[in-house]
């Protein structure tokens, strides 16, 4: 199948290109590389792409392919929060004009990289996709907004379909540190405390970036008619966490370590945990290879390998807010986050 990504070269893009190119997919991308300075270990693969903000998607640029994979995006609630209405034209209008340009252009599938921050503040029964969406913050307020308007494009020939992600952690060439289970495992390697910011008492469900990638490949293999304009929760079974359990498996995968919360920690209102049926009976061939015991295993080897120090993961280089702000501070980035004509030196 032939595949436009966009937003290919950041933290899940960069693990999705060589899992879909080893299932001999066809890949193409657009991405404003905003990241280039920040691989972790080696750089992504490189694919036939184009250097083009979603805000400036043209039919043009999805009339030789076939599906459509929208990861593009300001990627988490702090970086969401530094201009809401730069959040609401990118990850909202942005995800809009994408998915209308891609269905004028003939694309058949869309599928879009929504998140399970969606459900906002829940209960204490895991949500399933049909629970009410209580989004906090401008980042998933801007998703629950592009689902239901790329929702209303879907035809008998155009398949959108939205991939609700649980809270991502993992080795990726474009490293993030600003995610909770990375994070952890970052202060245990580096300072030998695994370092709590809030109480420990939320739930986030959990998924390592390559079984993303499994559920992308698996959606793309169904039949239309078993995705179209349909949600799914997306982690693998048992795969929710109180965030002070996730200090634990980090403290376990770490021998020697000890917990420590920050100074005024409390709570944080972000609360849900998440039910995954669903995807696991329409879609059968997604098969998750990962659970966060693995995960922590696998980041602390990589600190470990690559190297690892604490000014580098809690510097800008690694987290997409501090990153977003050292540019706009250097004035490669300008206030509507598009590049300046001042050449970015890639490190």
């Amino acid at each position: 199948m032939r595949i436009l990504i966009t937003g290919h070269r950041g933290y899940v893009g960069s693990v999705l290109v060589p899992h879909l190119q080893s299932l001999g997919h066809e890949l193409y991308g657009m991405d404003i590389d905003l990241y280039r300075r920040c691989s972790y270990g080696k750089n992504p693969l490189e694919i036939p792409s184009v250097e083009k903000d979603v805000r400036d998607a043209e039919v043009a640029d999805f009339t030789q392919v076939e599906a459509v994979i929208h990861l593009a995006a300001l990627s988490n609630d702090p970086l969401g929060n530094l201009n809401p209405q730069l959040t609401w034209a990118i990850n909202h209008q942005g995800a809009v004009r994408v998915a209308r340009s891609a269905r004028e252009a003939g694309v058949r599938r869309f599928v879009f990289a929504s998140t399970c921050s969606n459900y906002g503040a829940g209960d204490d029964r895991p949500a399933k996709e049909d629970a009410p969406l209580r989004p906090l913050t401008p980042y998933s307020q801007s998703k629950v907004k592009a689902e239901q308007e790329i929702a209303g494009l879907a035809t008998d020939t155009f398949t959108p379909t939205f991939l609700r992600f649980a809270t991502a952690y993992g080795v990726s060439p474009r490293l993030r540190f600003d995610i909770v289970l990375n994070n952890l495992s970052a202060w245990a390697f580096t300072t030998g405390k695994v370092h709590l910011k809030s109480d420990g008492s939320p739930w986030r469900p959990l998924i390592h970036v390559e079984d993303m990638a499994r559920a992308f490949a698996a959606v793309l293999a169904a039949p239309c008619e078993t995705v179209r304009a349909e949600a799914f929760n997306v982690a693998p079974p048992g795969e929710n966490y109180r965030i002070r359990q996730l200090a634990e498996i980090v403290k376990e995968a770490q021998p020697g370590c000890e917990l420590e919360l920050a100074e005024g920690a409390s709570a944080d209102a972000r609360n849900y945990q998440v039910d995954v049926s669903k995807i696991q009976e329409r879609l059968p061939a997604f098969t998750p290879k990962w659970n966060a015991h693995k995960g922590a295993r696998e980041l602390l080897d990589a600190y470990s390998s690559h190297g690892l120090k604490l000014e580098e993961f809690e510097g800008p280089t690694y987290n997409r807010i501090d990153h977003v702000r050292m540019l706009l501070k250097e004035g490669y980035l300008d206030e509507e986050l598009r590049w300046t004509k001042k050449a970015i030196p890639v490190d």
